[in-house]
């Protein structure tokens, strides 16, 4: 553990930031969970990568603990792990600023020119927005859909309002955005029309930001216009998703009305017959909130291998355990599964499938998997450059020959979200 200058217990009262406004030259990201708060800096000028960090255990006095990253010139960065008690986010928020201050910059109040928040569901909202009281509004309706995350999402714009101050333009960047270009075909439900009319009842999607990201950056990779670009990304993660994007925009993808629906998940079920949930309520006795628990935090590959992850359960099945050899089987097949049917939904004019986050990015073996036997589609994987595509690396996967190229990317929502709230407020001052 290194100190560093983390003063513990530090709240500091909120800055006067009217010097800052359009004119700084830093961009704060904030997502912030029921307990914690990830930050990630970035200047406005290159969108090059700064300080970064997670508070930890906000509310548990006794244990909470900030952990951060400060990139040092010719050197490793300086990592700081330090116990603060922070008994709400505002608190967590201005200890964050008082880390900033003594360990980055003592001005940095002054150098924000933006603030990016990562919201896991807007509704139908297709855009990043300002933050409004109309668009808090919208989240806090939304919290319905997303109770684990919006809630929380909101105390971090509180937090971050009661900082920074009315100067320095918030922005919300939405999980659900990117997929609001879905046809009705796509997003509504077979269900009685008003469901969807009055309640709101629809596929909306999710990791969206992380698939904008993923499209711009396969089209760089591939040489093309993102608006010339037919591509099937996959996100795959302790949460995995899959989306079809034709013309560089979402026209299907695998999460519904929540993240619970789609690929078999570290923890979550997936797609399931609806009958099974009814089940599970009228003859095992389960209530509504047991049954979200079960389908939710106790099923996917936990439920089926006793572990929610990946590397576990391939460990697991090279030992010749049945049950991890299952799990394995049944979360390959979905990929494989959604893949195939995408392939059909862009009517077989794909450029690309590309693998991101935890698996995708770091699996060979799962890759290997999911695209095997798919020379037909189009689809071939060179095994070693497969190899060596892990740890971070941008890659292109292709077998010789492959009419559909297997890209590797390296997914960077934070970096996402600086990008999209930059130009957000460039274009706000512009129209000013």
């Amino acid at each position: 553990m290194l100190a560093g200058k983390v003063p513990v217990g530090s709240a500091v009262p909120p800055r006067n930031t009217a010097a800052s406004g359009s004119k700084g030259s830093k961009v704060l990201v904030v997502n912030a969970g029921s307990s914690s708060i990830k930050f990630k800096i970035f200047t406005a000028e290159t969108l090059s990568p700064g300080a970064a960090g997670l508070f930890d255990r906000i509310g548990d006095t006794a244990n909470c603990v900030l952990k951060a990253s400060v990139p040092e010139d010719g050197g490793k960065p300086k990592k700081f792990e330090k116990k603060i008690p922070a008994k709400d986010h505002l608190t967590a928020m201005q200890d964050i600023m008082s880390f900033i201050d003594e360990n980055v910059s003592s001005t940095f109040a002054s150098e924000v020119c933006a603030v990016g928040h990562r919201i896991v569901h807007g509704l139908d909202i297709s855009q990043p927005k300002l933050l409004t009281p109309d668009v808090i509004s919208c989240i806090q309706d939304a919290s319905v859909f997303a109770p684990l995350h919006n809630p929380p999402h909101l105390q971090g714009i509180y937090a971050a309002q009661k900082v920074f101050g009315p100067s320095v333009p918030q922005v919300a960047v939405f999980d659900t955005a990117f997929h609001q270009t879905m046809p009705p075909e796509s997003y509504v439900y077979g269900l009685p029309y008003d469901m969807y009319e009055n309640h709101k009842i629809r596929r909306y999607g999710f990791h969206g930001t992380s698939h904008k990201y993923l499209v711009e950056q396969a089209a760089a990779m591939l040489g093309k216009d993102v608006s010339q670009t037919n591509v099937i990304t996959c996100h795959l993660g302790n949460g995995s998703s899959v989306a079809a994007v034709r013309g560089g925009q979402c026209v299907d993808t695998s999460m519904g009305m929540t993240p619970l629906e789609g690929l078999l998940m570290g923890t979550r079920c997936g797609d399931i017959d609806p009958a099974v949930v009814l089940y599970i309520q009228n003859q095992l006795g389960l209530s509504a909130t047991e049954t979200d628990t079960l389908l939710n935090k106790k099923s996917g590959l936990l439920g089926l291998t006793g572990s929610n992850d990946l590397r576990t359960v391939i460990e697991g099945a090279g030992k010749g355990e049945a049950r991890s050899q299952l799990g394995l089987d049944m979360f390959v097949r979905r990929v494989r599964k959604y893949i195939g049917a995408y392939m059909a939904v862009l009517d077989g004019q794909v450029d690309a499938v590309v693998f991101s986050a935890g698996i995708g990015e770091n699996s060979a073996l799962v890759r290997g998997l999911i695209c095997e036997r798919m020379q037909a589609l189009g689809i071939s994987v060179d095994k070693d450059a497969n190899a060596a595509a892990v740890g971070g690396k941008q890659a292109d996967i292709s077998g010789p020959g492959a009419r559909i190229r297997t890209l590797v990317i390296p997914t960077d929502e934070e970096l996402s979200i600086a990008q999209q709230t930059l130009q957000l407020v460039r274009g706000a001052a512009l129209a000013a």
